[in-house]
């Protein structure tokens, strides 16, 4: 009797663990379960779709194409367009459009998805806008991983790349070890902890992210702690200009 008791409550554990680490399957903008389609989206050649916005210039008369790739917990909005003054902009004849990443506000997730895949749809992209045969990249945070994506697959289509508070990979053998291990050991111990899932069992991101016994995230948990007192002022005026295209999840 005990063994069996034993028996079903290992069962049982497992049944509760596995599904812990499942992520809830994806809303899909446009169906019937899922939000309105708002903004204008292109159709991939697998048949996802991708949400772009368009700023600046027109693509007609811009002198720089720019594709912009925005970071975590951020979406098509969340570009450095805003920031810029109408006169720099007509100045450099600049051209922006960001996109939701697979998986993001309103462009369909990828389950294939792979390192090369980002680059790919990058490219279809800025060939069904007609960027022409060269454009720029501009990766923030953790969008600038996308950027390395891009220079090694289709680097005949880049004009110029730049990265902008890119995150970095402490586990890159390209990079010196006392100096990954000196900027790995100056984060807060609960993102060493993230990093560190996110790198040796990948499988637990997900309930490692979501799950509510131990901190996890600084970034996705929203904390200023990380951060100076002047980003924290900006971080703050960020999320305000913020609310007006986001709802709580």
């Amino acid at each position: 009797m005990l063994k069996k008791t034993l028996a079903l409550l290992f069962v049982g554990i497992l049944a509760w663990a596995y599904q812990a680490i499942q992520p809830p399957p994806p809303k899909i903008c446009g169906t019937v379960e899922g939000p309105p389609v708002t903004a204008p989206r292109i159709k991939l050649s697998d048949g996802r779709h991708l949400a772009y916005k368009e700023q600046g210039m027109s693509k007609d008369s811009a002198k720089h194409k720019i594709v912009f790739v925005h970071a975590i917990d951020s979406c098509r909005h969340d570009t450095f367009a805003g920031f810029l003054s109408r006169e720099l902009v007509e100045d450099l004849g600049i051209y922006i459009v960001s996109f939701d990443r697979p998986g993001y506000g309103e462009s369909d997730p990828n389950p294939k998805r792979t390192v090369k895949s980002m680059a790919l749809d990058i490219e279809e992209l800025a060939d069904q806008l007609g960027l022409g045969s060269k454009f720029y990249v501009i990766g923030f945070s953790m969008g600038g991983q996308v950027l390395w994506s891009v220079l090694k697959y289709i680097p005949h289509r880049i004009a110029g790349a730049a990265l902008i508070a890119p995150v970095v990979n402490y586990w890159w053998p390209g990079l010196p070890a006392n100096l990954s291990n000196a900027a790995f050991n100056r984060e807060l111990w609960n993102d060493r902890l993230t990093y560190s899932v996110s790198h040796h069992a990948p499988w637990l991101a997900y309930w490692w992210n979501t799950q509510k016994w131990f901190p996890s995230s600084s970034v996705l948990n929203l904390s200023l702690d990380v951060l100076s007192s002047e980003d924290k002022e900006f971080a703050l005026l960020r999320e305000r200009a913020r609310k007006t295209y986001t709802v709580p999840a």
